[in-house]
């Protein structure tokens, strides 16, 4: 009982340090979007509470944008839905994972969930099932811990460099033409290419790549759930036919067995 709250620090820690990549590339991210911010019009204190209350990355942009361009508020409140329907997907996927659950835990990792932590807790999924842990399962036990850590880490580091953005917006001008936000799409290729260790996998981002370059000029980024949804069933319509594969082969196998035997 002593071990617990350590083996819990330590999976939270495990967590922050497997996110360290997409936070290094999240801060110029994170400045870029404090510094437009203020060169939209918008005030320190409403372009910092965003980040503490939306927490949304680009959907943050979007919705600064349309604030800007004095678009009614029902719109933007639209938009941003939207663009965040990814994460009923993210959501769904990890629900089996955080039913056992209380409700306060399950509202702050609902708050938290970005695209990095999703991308990181992912793979640690994908590890565990190829490695189960032995000889008691305490990974998969305290992978709401690894995913707090993530998480947590991604909200301070966000946090923390939409204020320095936002400082340096009011003393740099024109921030946004720097292009800093590319190390973003940088940390993700790192993240997600090590994960992809199957055909299904290898299927599923070439589908959404694909579909993502054809579909980039839709309206409210639309393009991307779109993209994501074409993949999935890609993924899913794999997997099963690879199982189904699968199956006549190990029957087979084991009817070979049964006759040496």
């Amino acid at each position: 009982m002593t071990r617990k709250p350590s083996v819990a620090f330590q999976q939270g820690i495990n967590g922050a340090r497997d996110t360290l990549p997409l936070l290094v590339a999240a801060m110029p991210f994170a400045i870029v979007y404090g510094a437009m911010a203020i060169s939209e019009g918008l005030s320190s204190w409403t372009a910092l509470g965003m980040s503490v209350m939306v927490f949304a990355g680009a959907s943050q942009f979007i919705a600064v944008t349309l604030l800007a361009s004095s678009t009614a508020l029902p719109i933007i409140l639209l938009t941003v839905f939207v663009v965040n329907l990814r994460h009923m997907l993210y959501a769904t996927s990890l629900m089996s994972k955080v039913v056992h659950l209380p409700q306060r835990l399950k509202i702050i990792m609902a708050f938290t969930l970005t695209d990095e932590t999703y991308a990181v807790v992912s793979n640690r999924i994908h590890q565990l099932q190829r490695n189960p842990p032995h000889p008691a399962p305490g990974d998969h036990q305290l992978l709401h811990y690894y995913y707090l850590g993530s998480a947590l880490a991604m909200y301070s580091n966000w946090v923390f460099f939409s204020a320095a953005g936002v400082l340096l917006g009011e003393q740099v001008p024109d921030m946004t033409s720097w292009g800093l936000d590319v190390a973003m799409i940088v940390a993700f290729v790192g993240i997600i290419v090590p994960a992809l260790k199957n055909h299904s996998y290898w299927a599923c981002a070439i589908t959404a790549g694909s579909c993502a370059a054809f579909t980039f000029d839709w309206p409210n980024q639309t393009g991307l759930l779109f993209s994501a949804l074409v993949a999935i069933i890609v993924g899913i319509t794999l997997e099963t036919l690879f199982k189904t594969q699968d199956s006549p082969m190990k029957t087979d196998s084991n009817s070979f067995r049964e006759t040496q035997g």
